[in-house]
């Protein structure tokens, strides 16, 4: 199988990041997933791992640990979903990203367990996990730190027996598929804690709070609370750096310096250093002088991420009301601009109107688009329909290419091109 072929493999398969319209409780099969797993050997029981889900900041906080792991000497695996440019990006150890050789062979291997479940095939993200899982046991890892993909209850990776476990800040998002309140979302997300497991949460609105609280009670796993068990202070910051401290139940850690930036930022390193702390319970060696380099050197692509100067290029992949708040709070507080182009593109099954609530009120011109890459995208027509001040310059575009060439014609060297509403969109914009 060479590597196009392994692509093309992956794309036979239904692939419900690419999809809106499904049930969720019909199509997510856990029982699915551990059948796959158990045709496999069940290699996802030979390394160490670490659980996250939530609903804001888990890939930043999966990266922030991964990368204090990596810092400690230990041979780390991240996984994670979607990507931006390619495919591999997902699976990575030691920020080498998995090759195009080892994807062929691995998915050929796969092959066999999927011909053996022909009654119930597998979705493109059970085998992608099901990748990791092989890659991760092959490469004999210390530990692999995976972010959940949608929910946690019925996702791939919740056949995990992980070390600890995580849930980053909820709000709401699919509530079409993980429930209409704050509670039964976080029902679904804390579906990820495991028995007498600990599990480190970040702050969360008191519906979201006592769901989690009352799954971990029911699981008798010990609650770490951000905010209160972690505290976390902000120092400073600038337009490539934020400066913070972080006092935890071990350790504190004064003048943490990160290049992932907005407030949003702090509180996921806040998160993933209660992880760390939660493992050097467990007797596993991770210096402070370790956390502090890891969280120096995270990297987490898409996310405030600017990708030049004069003008401002930045780029966010906010796609529901509480990132798009969180967002445009540290544009504000950050950064130093004269005008804002903002270019937006968001799948149809988002919260459309919120995102454009939050991030309207920033923005001096505003260019529509749509991501090519999957058919959730929704029409820029659509989301005119949320714009609704009508003393702004709004125009629509067919591609992000488009987009992105019309809001450099615009920008003055002074002002800042804002590109989010999507990671398909962020994604293309990196091309």
């Amino acid at each position: 199988m060479t590597y196009t072929e392994a692509l093309q493999y992956l794309d036979s398969f239904i692939n419900y990041e690419r999809r809106s319209n499904y049930d969720y409780k019909q199509s997510f099969k856990l029982e699915r997933m551990k059948r796959l797993s158990e045709i496999l050997d069940n290699p996802h029981r030979n390394f160490r791992s670490i659980h996250i889900a939530g609903t804001k900041g888990k890939g930043s906080t999966s990266a922030i640990v991964y990368s204090i792991l990596k810092e400690a000497g230990y041979k780390t695996g991240l996984y994670t979903s979607p990507h931006l440019v390619s495919f591999r990006e997902r699976i990575r150890i030691n920020d080498e990203f998995i090759s195009e050789a080892d994807l062929s062979r691995l998915l050929l291997k796969i092959k066999g367990g999927v011909e053996a479940m022909a009654d119930d095939r597998p979705t493109f993200f059970e085998v992608c996990t099901a990748v990791a899982y092989l890659y991760f046991s092959r490469e004999k890892v210390d530990f692999a730190v995976f972010e959940v993909g949608l929910g946690g209850r019925l996702d791939a990776t919740n056949v995990l027996e992980p070390l600890v476990t995580a849930i980053t800040p909820i709000s709401y998002e699919h509530t079409d598929k993980l429930g209409c309140t704050l509670g039964e979302i976080a029902c679904e997300k804390a579906g990820i804690v495991k028995e007498k497991t600990p599990c480190v949460i970040a702050p969360q609105e008191d519906e979201a709070l006592r769901a989690i609280i009352k799954v971990c009670e029911e699981r008798s796993s010990k609650t770490i609370l951000v905010g209160k068990d972690i505290k976390f202070n902000e120092i400073g910051f600038s337009d490539s750096m934020e400066i913070f401290s972080v006092t935890g139940t071990a350790s504190g850690y004064q003048k943490l310096e990160m290049t992932l930036l907005g407030s949003h930022q702090v509180v996921n390193a806040a998160t993933a250093i209660g992880v760390i702390e939660s493992l050097r319970l467990k007797d596993i060696a991770v210096s402070d002088e370790a956390v502090r380099k890891g969280v120096r050197n995270a990297k987490w692509q898409g996310r405030l991420e600017v990708i030049s100067r004069c003008p401002y290029v930045v780029l966010d992949g906010a796609q529901n009301r509480a990132s798009a708040k969180a967002l445009a709070r540290a544009v504000k507080r950050i950064f130093k601009y004269g005008k804002l182009i903002l270019v937006l593109g968001i799948s149809k099954d988002k919260d459309i109107k919120g995102v454009a609530e939050e991030l309207l009120p920033i923005a001096d011109k505003v260019i529509l688009t749509k991501a090519g890459v999957t058919g959730r995208a929704a029409e820029p027509e659509h989301i005119k329909k949320f714009v609704t001040r009508k003393d702004r310059d709004v125009y629509l575009t067919g591609s992000v290419k488009e987009a992105l060439g019309m809001a450099r014609a615009f920008a003055s060297p002074d002002d800042m091109i804002l590109i989010t509403g999507s990671l398909f969109v962020v994604g293309e914009a990196k091309l």
